[in-house]
């Protein structure tokens, strides 16, 4: 698993933070926000015709661009 680090809100975090704590499903905000993304990507997957296709290496980097440009990735 690649690992990438992500700046959020404070305010988002907090609002994460509280949600991990009250419903004890997550050991970490970080296994949260992970169970979030996948679930992200298994609609966008459904959305596109199924798990068979995959992202090209230029959709990636699109995904990726996008990402950097709104401040989630360094």
């Amino acid at each position: 698993m690649k690992k990438l680090t992500i700046e959020i809100e404070d305010k988002e975090y907090t609002a994460l933070e509280k949600r991990v704590k009250e419903k004890k499903e997550f050991d970490s905000v970080e296994a949260y926000v992970q169970d979030i993304v996948s679930q992200v990507v298994a609609r966008l997957k459904e959305e596109e015709g199924g798990d068979d296709e995959k992202f090209s290496k230029e959709d990636e980097e699109k995904v990726k661009e996008r990402l950097r440009s709104l401040g989630y990735l360094d």
